[in-house]
């Protein structure tokens, strides 16, 4: 007999990081995770993490495994990373941080300093999208610590994502994933690479390209565990570090969502959901699909920001209770927030829930505000609860049938996968308002299954992706749709929650013009 292969893969997320140990037949052997304090804020609304302690965390991490296995570690064939998008680390030669990372959640705003000159200021003046591209050149950290920070950006060798930074203390290489790529920097993301040279993106944001990492493709070897990674986190020396991609982009993978008519639903910090495609296509115009860990490929991306995280608020406002009873009880507190929902028919008894709690860019826009209705004197905060649910289900399957509309072909399977998958309860709901079964991938961890595919692929372990797939995923539950309850939300879909942005738009827009927030 063979002897087995294993492949390792680290998830940074925003929650935690965990190193994750598979086989070849996407069976998790082991893990290792730590707790992550998200962020800190040193003013209102930033959010910033020392990358030096994700660094920490890793190794922390990995020793937290090899505690857990023992095993030959010269079976293992390979080491790919994902992580949390969209944050942002200066470093300088050595790739010592120069500051803070500026991570996705973070608020601030840079100054708009002028308008796009050349032919692109008139393309975006005619598509009337100015407002949208100057939001662009507001949220890029880069352009913030220019304007605020200027000694730090002229110290910066190179501008990373947390994807970069990890990579390079692993291989000690400046060097990335195109799948990675989800940010406010130059990437071109019809063609999947840096921007050309005459980009308006060049124009939006102090960045040069020099100092910008090389990119290689999912699956692509980006180099390999240096002695230095080797002592700090146990992974043997010499071993090929292969690219894979962002943790929303692993996930769709992980879940073994190949074809267009399958889509990922992610129920994480922030809720998605994603068809992979061929070929480039905007859900929303101008707003480009992300790249997806399917080297060449795309994901039609429709997002719900602060997702999830609607529900950690929930718990840490209201849920006291539940969190004090199941540690008591020795049980996950998810078995009893269930409860809560269970106690709640569906439709939450006419209370509503749009999603918005940070804004849009163009649908929702820049004016968007989250907004419950439907108060009445029987609510609870069991209803608060279930209609969070709820309304994040209606957002992604809004999500889902602008994607169809766009694409002209029909999504007819449901792939539910991140944090908020392990309730039953949100699972069952999820396929009474999409009116489609929805499928619980065979784990939890795809993000790191996603990962270990691409690493799998560009080992030669398995000859391709879709062999890959189908030998290392597969589903688990499936939770059918309930006739009654499907009945019942179709109508609050229909009749009031796809009217309800439309109609409240003018009160969010004049709440913005007296208060200035969020502009």
């Amino acid at each position: 007999m063979s002897e087995p292969s294993y492949l390792l893969s680290i998830d940074n997320g925003t929650q935690s990081v965990r190193a994750l140990l598979f086989d070849t037949q996407g069976n998790l052997l082991a893990k290792g995770k730590v707790e992550l304090d998200p962020y800190f804020s040193s003013q209102p609304g930033w959010a910033e993490q020392d990358p030096e302690y994700y660094w920490a965390s890793l190794g922390e991490a990995c020793r937290l495994l090899w505690q857990q296995v023992d095993i030959d570690r010269s079976l293992i064939k390979g080491v790919a990373v994902t992580t949390q998008r969209g944050s942002i680390i200066h470093v300088d030669e050595q790739g010592t941080p120069l500051r803070p990372a500026i991570l996705w959640l973070d608020q601030r705003r840079a100054e708009v300093q002028g308008r796009i000159k050349g032919p692109w200021g008139w393309l975006f003046k005619l598509a009337r999208a100015e407002e949208a591209v100057d939001h662009f050149r507001a949220q890029a950290e880069v352009n913030w610590v220019a304007q605020h920070q200027p000694d730090i950006a002229d110290r910066t060798h190179k501008v990373l994502l947390l994807s970069g930074f990890l990579t390079q203390r692993l291989c000690g290489r400046f060097v990335d994933s195109t799948s990675s790529c989800v940010a406010y920097l130059p990437f071109d993301y019809k063609r999947l690479r840096w921007a050309a040279p005459g980009d308006w993106k060049w124009q939006a944001l102090k960045v040069r390209p020099e100092q910008l990492p090389e990119l290689f493709k999912p699956g692509e070897r980006l180099g390999s565990i240096t002695a230095a990674a080797s002592h700090h986190t146990g992974i043997p020396e010499g071993l090929p570090l292969i690219a894979a991609g962002a943790d929303k982009a692993c996930e769709v993978l992980g879940s073994g969502a190949l074809e267009p008519s399958t889509a990922c639903l992610s129920y994480g910090t922030t809720a998605t959901i994603n068809t992979i495609r061929s070929r480039y296509l905007e859900t929303i115009p101008l707003i480009p699909p992300y790249p997806a860990a399917l080297p060449d490929h795309f994901n039609t991306e429709v997002m719900i920001y602060r997702g999830f995280w609607m529900v950690s608020w929930f718990k840490r406002e209201f849920g006291l209770r539940e969190m004090q009873r199941a540690e008591a009880l020795g049980v996950p507190p998810e078995a009893l927030f269930d409860e809560l929902v269970n106690a709640v028919p569906p439709g939450s008894m006419g209370l509503m829930l749009q999603p918005y709690w940070t804004p849009g860019i163009r649908e929702p826009g820049l004016e968007a505000k989250g907004s419950i209705i439907g108060f009445g004197d029987v609510h609870t905060r069991a209803h608060l609860y279930r209609a969070i649910l709820e309304g994040l289900a209606y957002a992604l399957r809004q999500g889902k049938e602008r994607i169809e509309k766009r694409a002209g072909t029909r999504i007819e399977r449901l792939r539910v996968s991140g944090g908020g998958s392990q309730s039953d309860a949100a699972m069952q709901l999820t396929a009474d308002i999409f009116g489609l079964p929805a499928e619980r991938p065979h784990l939890y961890e795809t993000s790191g299954l996603g990962a270990a595919i691409n690493c799998a692929v560009g080992l030669g372990l398995h000859p391709d992706y879709p062999s890959a797939i189908a030998a290392m995923t597969r589903v688990g539950q499936v939770f059918q749709p309930n006739p009654e309850a499907q009945r019942v939300y179709q109508q609050l879909y229909g009749q009031v929650y796809q009217r309800m942005y439309r109609q409240l738009k003018p009160l969010y827009q004049r709440i913005r013009k007296i208060t200035g927030y969020p502009a």
